[in-house]
């Protein structure tokens, strides 16, 4: 869409129809408010959501380079011949504009989603199913608390095993390298150091699986692992 023009009409239709609207091409970005910047010519796309949210992203990563939160004004105008997005903050104030060089598209969507986000698979997610059924770690275990603090952190589970032992257990919802079998190795050594009765302290850590180097650090360290996948 070469039409400069023709590009800003198709930007206010959408605006005012309250769609999602999106624009690509070769852009320059200023920006106005608790500081200033101003972004060189080069290939980005303009996300302009029905709640105000304006974005501008480059081809690299998933955060914008630019951008105003819901609540925002936006209108598109013709600034010496280029397509020029405005978009206003008024509390703070703050404003955004987008200068198009060249229009490679622009694009209008009717959105419409009522749906809630319904996340399954994390680690609180684990916690519970071992909380729930605490033999998948091993027979006798005994859930004693959560989160329990030490000096080198928070405990995902703390509990005893069948002969009296102490038990740290640390979840994982993924593979898991070398990081997390020293992340257990903390906890353990902090508790063995609380611990003024000589108290047997063992590490478990349980996860999908682990990289062969981190089997090999639990073995020397002699920490344990429970392969166990997230409930769905």
């Amino acid at each position: 869409m070469d039409d400069a023009s023709a590009a800003r009409e198709a930007v206010e239709a959408g605006l005012d129809a309250g769609e999602l609207v999106t624009v690509f091409g070769r852009c320059r970005v200023d920006y106005d408010g608790r500081a200033s910047s101003e972004l060189g010519p080069g290939d980005r796309l303009l996300v302009l959501k029905p709640d105000g949210t304006a974005l501008v992203h480059t081809d690299e990563g998933h955060q914008p380079v630019n951008w105003q939160p819901p609540g925002c004004d936006h209108e598109a105008r013709l600034t010496d011949g280029e397509l020029h997005v405005h978009s206003v903050r008024t509390t703070p104030e703050e404003t955004l504009d987008v200068y198009f060089a060249s229009v490679a598209a622009v694009n209008r969507y009717a959105v419409t989603d009522d749906s809630e986000l319904s996340v399954s698979g994390t680690e609180a997610d684990l916690r519970e199913h071992v909380l729930e059924s605490p033999s998948l770690v091993e027979a006798g275990f005994e859930p004693r608390a959560t989160e329990r603090e030490t000096a080198a952190g928070a405990v995902d589970i703390y509990g005893v095993d069948a002969d009296g032992n102490a038990v740290v257990v640390e979840l994982k919802r993924r593979r898991v390298g070398p990081d997390a079998v020293g992340q257990l190795d903390r906890y353990v050594t902090a508790l063995r150091r609380e611990s003024h009765d000589g108290t047997t302290v063992r590490g478990i850590l349980v996860a999908p699986s682990v990289t062969e180097r981190a089997s090999e650090l639990l073995a020397e360290q002699g920490l344990e692992f429970v392969a166990l996948e997230p409930p769905e």
